[in-house]
């Protein structure tokens, strides 16, 4: 019994020419697959989208990428038996490398060669994950307008709440000075809540060129020596990356936040034995957004990701995650999160979750040091 004969390198689908570089060009990615599901050819937009270089994808057959049952099939059979263009709309791309969700696939009939169908993917996470960051920057400006109510309407008559409370607890006999105390702790408790939403301010931060792998392994000492001391981390970092334009404080105080929710999930009731949190950095060219003013475009190549193999994160909070106040933590604020898409928003930034059952990555995408930055 012999075993499957290997896909060829070279198969008269190739494309090669003024056409090869056409589609080369192209941000989308590009694939064309045989009668028999060898993939003939990939674009260079592919190859990020797949996660595999192009010299080990046309040497594969679609099946090795997404199980044989995956939609995907019935659209190239549907092609083949129509010859027409088909579409299929919000499709999950899973398999051993591969995680996508809600790409748009449409499939072509190639003429040049019978049998083969020409996909191509419509990746929109990038603009849904835009779409989320305005939607968590209007809610960051919502609680600056209520932390400025707040700190004008509650604060200042805290103070005297407080003076006066201090009084009492000097004047009164012993079985009323305890309430005093009680009035001190309660006036307290609500001040710090007041400051904690003051951070959602719009005041402008101070930034500089910052090594993010120092910043990355500053937290993980910070977590391993407290909340984290029984989960094992994983760093896998691109040493060749430039300096983040950032604030060093800040960016801190952002993946700590994640860091010790990714603890948490690991600790909860479905946590698994072989806890793990993983810090990652890579380069990712493709997301650009508009400056304030709209003067001008910045890209943010930069990825940095906190991955935890906890329960995944219930499909029902997903959409609304970075909502201030929004928490499962009987302790919780619920500020944490909102607060960390107001610090990647104020750097320029996007914050995205991707989370599924056994895995959560939160992926923030940074702004880097450009040649031409204006220095402090």
């Amino acid at each position: 019994m012999t075993g499957q004969a290997p896909v060829p390198l070279c198969t008269p689908a190739t494309i090669t020419g003024p056409g090869r570089i056409v589609l080369d060009a192209l941000p989308l990615p590009v694939m064309v697959v045989g009668r028999d599901m060898a993939i003939h050819y990939v674009n260079a937009s592919a190859e990020p989208f797949l996660g595999m270089s192009r010299t080990h994808l046309v040497q594969m057959r679609l099946t090795d990428i997404i199980p044989a049952d995956h939609p995907v099939f019935l659209l190239i059979e549907q092609v083949r038996d129509h010859g027409q263009t088909v579409v299929e709309h919000e499709v999950t791309l899973e398999g051993p490398r591969l995680h996508r969700e809600g790409v748009t696939v449409h499939g072509a009939p190639m003429m040049e060669e019978a049998g083969s169908v020409v996909l191509t993917f419509h990746d929109s996470s990038a603009a849904r994950v835009l779409d989320r960051q305005l939607t968590f920057r209007s809610a960051a400006r919502s609680v600056a307008g209520m932390a400025a109510i707040l700190a004008h309407e509650v604060k200042n008559p805290l103070s005297g709440i407080r003076g006066a409370a201090q009084l009492l607890e000097s004047s009164v006999g012993e079985a009323d000075r305890e309430l005093a105390v009680l009035i001190q702790d309660e006036v307290n408790r609500i001040r710090d809540l007041v400051d904690r939403m003051d951070m959602f301010s719009d005041k402008p931060i101070e930034r500089r060129p910052v090594n993010i792998h120092r910043v990355l392994e500053h937290v993980r000492r910070l977590a391993q020596q407290g909340f984290a001391a029984d989960i094992r981390f994983e760093e896998v970092y691109d040493p060749s990356l430039p300096p983040v334009w950032g604030n060093r404080d800040q960016l801190v105080q952002v993946l700590l936040n994640l860091v010790k929710n990714a603890a948490e999930a690991l600790h909860g009731p479905d946590a698994t034995p072989d806890a793990q949190i993983t810090l990652s950095t890579s380069y990712r060219p493709g997301i650009w957004v508009s400056t304030v003013g709209g003067k001008r475009r910045v890209q943010l190549p930069l990825l940095v990701s906190v991955r935890d193999n906890g329960p995944g994160i219930p499909e029902n909070i997903r959409p609304h995650l970075f909502e201030p106040f929004l928490t499962t933590k009987a302790s919780g604020s619920g500020l944490g999160l909102a607060l960390a898409g107001k610090i990647v928003g104020d750097h320029g930034g996007v914050i995205e979750v991707e989370s599924r059952p056994g895995q959560t990555d939160v992926l923030l995408h940074l702004p880097v040091v450009a040649e031409d930055r204006d220095m402090p």
